[in-house]
């Protein structure tokens, strides 16, 4: 009731590159409806309720494949997010000693996780670069690979400049490596169409609670055929099965899914994905670059703003970050959000070393805005008109 008591007008939402909303109105019924009339935990019990709950997580799992074109199922791990996802990828795939290759344009999921295996456990890190719309050369991760590169990392899409990375191509030139290819889609997954075998990719981390639509707390993995015996388990604990073994069982998902599933989110994140099939992925993708262009050509007329990333609309995903003359990033966020109820937002967006690629470190960041399935054209316009009465406002000072 407190938070919610926070919200006493309305607000134009564009910060979906941190979580989506609003949801779909199936969400809301999907996860209320456990919680008040299910309430059962899964792969526990043999009552109605339970078996039912199992067979809904079961449901979940089959959308989400038949969404990145997964053969089966059992490969996509439910995790507590994508942040949770990318670490055990990481973690349970370098070695000590090993070589990981990755690029400046990562998320702190990615660089954190690396940073630390690079001071604990003598692994060695290749960051290629990017060019000044936030775009990696293959050719770079290509001249990056060693003998002991145990896994190439990239994200499919940057958080900050919103630029599409010829994920594909590396793919191609990773599977002739004995490497193995992790790709963050944390912003690609639920707003473009992505397939397993299209990015080349031998696992997948994504967020549940951005492009998927569902809630908060949930997230996955995708493990490739014969990942998972290379992929050590990070956790071990109750799965429910083969409880009368105290070693954790070593079959798909249960290695790595342990204790009680976060079932309210799995079910909210299931709606989300029929959502998303219903109204279709290329409706989606096509709404997020009308409204995207939209943004770019309004940003275009004001004096003094700067545009991050790439200028074709088809080579980046809703997410459109400024720079505004005269203004600390931060500033232009509050003003927004006080004055307009416009709420975006401002700063590294945890990705410092893409902020130095782009020269944007020394600044502050940048403004981020991020429409989503929900945001209408008459949002944009007023966030842009916004922008306009605040860009006017310095440049007269």
């Amino acid at each position: 009731a407190a938070v919610c008591s926070m919200t006493a007008s309305k607000r134009i939402y564009l910060d979906n590159a941190a979580t989506s909303w609003p949801k779909p109105e199936t969400v809301y019924e999907a996860v209320g409806c456990y919680l008040r009339e299910v309430g059962a935990p899964a792969g526990r019990s043999a009552y109605r309720e339970a078996t039912g709950v199992q067979r809904a997580i079961d449901d979940a799992r089959l959308a989400i494949a038949r969404l990145i074109g997964a053969d089966d199922p059992r490969r996509i791990v439910f995790t507590s997010s994508g942040t949770d996802a990318l670490n055990l990828a990481i973690h349970g795939l370098v070695r000590p000693g090993d070589h990981v290759v990755t690029s400046v344009c990562e998320h702190n999921s990615v660089l954190r996780p690396l940073r630390h295996l690079e001071e604990t456990r003598d692994v060695r890190v290749t960051r290629v670069g990017c060019d000044s719309q936030g775009v990696i050369d293959p050719e770079e991760v290509h001249a990056a690979l060693r003998p002991d590169t145990r896994l190439v990392v990239l994200t499919h899409a940057s958080n900050v400049t919103g630029a599409i990375e010829p994920i594909a191509e590396v793919g191609q030139m990773v599977r002739k490596h004995e490497a193995l290819f992790l790709v963050d889609a944390a912003q690609t997954l639920g707003h473009v169409p992505l397939g397993v075998e299209e990015l080349g990719a031998d696992l997948i981390a994504a967020p549940g609670h951005k492009g998927l639509l569902g809630p908060l707390g949930t997230g996955l993995l995708y493990v490739g055929r014969g990942v998972e015996t290379l992929l050590e388990s990070l956790r071990q604990g109750g799965t429910g099965t083969r409880s009368e073994d105290d070693q954790q069982p070593d079959t798909l998902p249960e290695k790595y899914e342990v204790g009680n599933h976060n079932v309210p989110g799995i079910v909210g994140l299931a709606a989300g994905v029929a959502y998303l099939e219903q109204r279709g992925l290329e409706q989606v993708r096509n709404h997020s670059q009308e409204l995207t262009e939209q943004l770019l050509a309004g940003f275009s007329e004001i004096q003094g703003l700067q545009v991050y990333g790439p200028t074709d609309i088809s080579q980046r995903v809703g997410v459109v970050s400024i720079g505004l003359e005269g203004y600390d990033p931060q500033e232009v966020a509050a003003t927004l959000d006080a004055a307009y109820r416009v709420q975006v937002r401002a700063g590294y967006h945890c990705a410092a070393l893409m902020h130095r690629a782009l020269g944007t470190a020394q600044s502050g960041g940048t403004v981020r805005f991020s429409p989503g399935p929900f945001t209408t054209a008459a949002d944009i316009d007023v966030a842009i008109a916004a922008v306009g009465e605040i860009a006017s406002t310095s440049l007269t000072i």
